[in-house]
């Protein structure tokens, strides 16, 4: 039940939005073993004011804070967080040095739903 929540000085078109949606989602469900049904994103657009990053470069930035289900392997975690900057980076042309990956975990039962609530993680 992530939350992936995206933070940008990109200027995207809502069509934009939906398809980076998509292929996030996409993503996350190949990288995490998973299903896409409860996979939530936001992309919210920020004036370049309201985000700063001290190794950036000229261009867009972009953040993800990838809120997610405890137990997943850095490898799993790593791999998802490398294929969503590649896309951004080559479909927006985001500089590498202005994209950022942040994971939080949480139990299974802290992410929940109306219909469900997480349970733990396995690879199963």
């Amino acid at each position: 039940m992530p939350l992936l929540q995206f933070d940008t000085t990109l200027a995207l078109s809502p069509a934009e939005k939906t398809s980076v949606a998509e292929t996030v989602t996409e993503l996350y469900t190949t990288s995490m073993a998973t299903t896409r049904g409860h996979v939530a994103v936001t992309i919210r657009d920020r004036e370049p004011a309201d985000l700063h990053l001290g190794r950036a470069v000229e261009g867009p930035l972009l953040f993800l804070d990838a809120e997610i289900r405890q137990g997943r392997p850095f490898e799993r975690k790593r791999e998802f967080a490398l294929a969503v900057m590649e896309h951004v980076g080559t479909t927006f042309d985001v500089p590498d040095e202005n994209m950022k990956t942040v994971f939080t975990e949480h139990p299974g039962d802290a992410m929940m739903g109306v219909d469900r609530v997480g349970g733990e993680w396995n690879e199963e």
